[in-house]
């Protein structure tokens, strides 16, 4: 009997020492279990270079975590920590536990892209910031490579030249994607554009690639009318071909960096600028806008045609009337002036 007491007795103490051994290992376990109270999907972002203090300071702020205290000491339990802590988007579902949320944030194993999505830009500094939007890059760490001569020559182009290889698109991307990468992937883009069949269409065209996009930038400038970009593109190949200066009103506008000008003056014309296609022949050095994919189809896909002017119409429809003879331009511009006159439209 005595013997079955010492037993007893030692297993009691064997249980009480295994149970302060493993409740705070335990107890930490089912901390992970604890949950959010957020009633909805949260996106949350971990800047790089964050600390864990930082990080979750955050998590209670925006009502991911309520318990502090237990969930660092879960983390702790897990390793998360700045060492392991990731950079990037998370998305952390309604009522998400404590397991979950370090789960992800460890390494970056629950980490989702997001989508940059640029169009209508005129300037690198337009393109930039569309582009940051999204992102925890800066427009500025964007534009310190794209103006840089050895970073742009890398991809065979200029500072002025880089924005015709950007395709306006929606990319998928880590929000903490560095800004190199980020040009590699747009640049890889670009060449997976550049079909076999588009290239051929340029070199029937007697153009580079980056001299199709430049075209198409003053194209996109010049009508908003899908069906009739071809037919504008036709008049600036043919004017090319001949050799006769493009006098693209949107180059001097572009000059003068005011895009809100809708009447091009006279005086304008003598800008002394390499973009002034009206005192300079051919295409200006760089591109005047970003276009899009549709209008650079429509520079490869120009209407062949005898027209060599168009001037928009009196009706302010969109449209443009065309012409063979400077006779015949003169008239429709004399109508589109008198148009503008009587809207009291003078810049």
């Amino acid at each position: 009997m005595k013997k079955f007491k010492i037993i007893g007795l030692l297993l009691l103490v064997i249980i009480i020492v295994v149970g302060i051994l493993v409740y705070p290992k335990a107890s930490m376990y089912l901390y992970g279990e604890e949950t959010a109270s957020n009633t909805e999907d949260v996106s949350f972002y971990v800047p790089t270079g964050a600390t864990f203090d930082a990080v979750l300071e955050d998590l209670k702020a925006k009502g991911i975590v309520e318990n502090t205290e237990k969930f660092k000491e879960y983390a702790e339990l897990r390793n998360l920590k700045e060492s392991t802590l990731e950079a990037g988007k998370y998305v952390f579902p309604k009522n998400v536990t404590h397991s979950k949320i370090v789960e992800d944030l460890r390494q970056g194993n629950g980490e989702q892209e997001t989508q940059v999505t640029f169009n209508n830009a005129r300037t690198k500094q337009e393109l930039a910031e569309k582009i940051a939007l999204t992102i925890e890059l800066t427009a500025d760490d964007i534009l310190k490579l794209i103006t840089d001569e050895k970073f742009t020559s890398k991809y065979g182009f200029t500072p002025t030249t880089i924005n015709t290889m950007f395709i306006p698109n929606t990319y998928n991307v880590y929000w903490d994607i560095s800004a190199e990468d980020l040009i590699a992937k747009l640049a890889k883009e670009y060449k997976r554009f550049w079909t076999p069949e588009r290239k051929a269409k340029a070199k029937a065209l007697g153009m580079s690639q980056t001299k199709v996009s430049i075209l198409a930038s003053i194209v996109v400038c010049e009508t908003i009318m899908m069906d009739e970009a071809p037919k504008i593109a036709g008049v600036y190949v043919n004017r090319l071909k001949r050799g006769i200066p493009l006098d693209a009103d949107p180059t001097l506008v572009w000059i003068l960096g005011d895009f809100t000008i809708k009447r091009v003056l006279n005086k304008y014309k003598e800008l002394d600028s390499p973009y002034n296609t009206y005192k300079y022949r051919g295409l200006p050095p760089g591109p005047i806008y970003i276009p899009s994919v549709q209008y650079i189809d429509a520079v490869l896909n120009y209407e062949k045609h005898d027209y060599i002017f168009f001037c928009a119409k009196e009706d302010f429809s969109g449209y443009s009337n065309f012409a063979k003879t400077n006779r015949q331009h003169e008239i429709n511009a004399r109508k589109y002036h008198k148009a503008l006159n009587e809207r009291k439209i003078y810049r």
